[in-house]
């Protein structure tokens, strides 16, 4: 995938406008629902039982987050990830803390047992939870530093979960299993505010709902928000991540195709075929 693919996926998603049902973590259902405005899509936020099959089979894209968990929810999730998947309407997992209680872990198995999932995106300690995987650490919901291999990581755990992984960090990676896209965009300030990896992957989801190969619509949206969290970071430097929030919202609406071809950084591909 090149750069100029990314540019023009940003604009397919603007141009199209793509509905995304959240059924998502209560903490950032505000700054989610600004930032997909932001970038162009637009979001709803449904979650009774009684309503999530419909919603889920309207929208274009469907975002299970796990980051505040109920029994309710959770069936809900299913549900409607059943539903989405009856229409082919993509669905996308963040695994939010997964390895912090059994509870949550129990969930996203789940989760991933009875919906298919089009990404599952989360951060190194959370990939590793979710395959059993020794030597990743996580700190509540947040990951700490590592020197495992995330690209490693990434190819087990898409084979594994037979689904696009999206594993986010200092560089972010994105595989199906076989082949690795690294994404070498964003800031250290996207860790100091709430809810940037979740909208996030409310962001992947708008580029998924285009239609495109999963694995590129992913490594497109990667570089994008990148892209725009060092806008952000750029006009903000002296101020702090308060500040920073609110450009994050800004750059999301105002960085454009050209943005990306000038400041998009891509990595390394490969295959694996065994």
């Amino acid at each position: 995938m090149n750069i100029s693919y990314a540019s023009h996926l940003l604009e397919k998603v603007r141009a199209e406008n793509p509905l995304i049902h959240h059924i998502t973590n209560q903490v950032v259902t505000n700054f989610t629902a600004n930032g997909l405005l932001a970038l162009g899509a637009s979001p709803v936020m449904a979650n009774a039982k009684e309503e999530v099959a419909e919603m889920a089979q309207l929208a274009d894209a469907l975002v299970l987050n796990i980051g505040t968990l109920t029994k309710d929810s959770v069936e809900a999730m299913v549900i409607a990830g059943q539903a989405a998947n009856e229409k082919d309407v993509p669905v996308l997992l963040d695994p939010v803390g997964v390895g912090a209680t059994t509870f949550r872990m129990n969930a996203a198995k789940q989760l991933l047992e009875q919906v298919k999932m089009t990404v599952v995106r989360g951060n190194a300690a959370e990939m590793a939870h979710l395959l059993g995987v020794d030597g990743w650490q996580s700190k509540g919901v947040d990951a700490k530093e590592t020197n495992g291999d995330v690209s490693a990581l990434a190819k087990q755990a898409a084979k594994a979960c037979q689904t696009i992984v999206v594993i986010t960090g200092k560089v972010d990676v994105v595989s199906d299993g076989e082949e690795v896209l690294s994404i070498h965009n964003g800031h250290e300030w996207l860790t100091k505010v709430t809810g940037t990896g979740c909208l996030l992957t409310s962001v992947i989801g708008a580029f998924c709902a285009t239609g495109e190969l999963p694995l590129h619509a992913s490594a497109a949206a990667l570089l994008f928000y990148g892209v725009a969290a060092e806008r952000a970071a750029q006009y903000t430097k002296d101020k702090g991540p308060g500040t920073f929030q609110i450009e994050l919202l800004n750059a999301l609406s105002h960085t454009n195709g050209d943005d990306v071809m000038t400041l998009g950084k891509i990595g390394g591909v490969s295959h694996d075929k065994g």
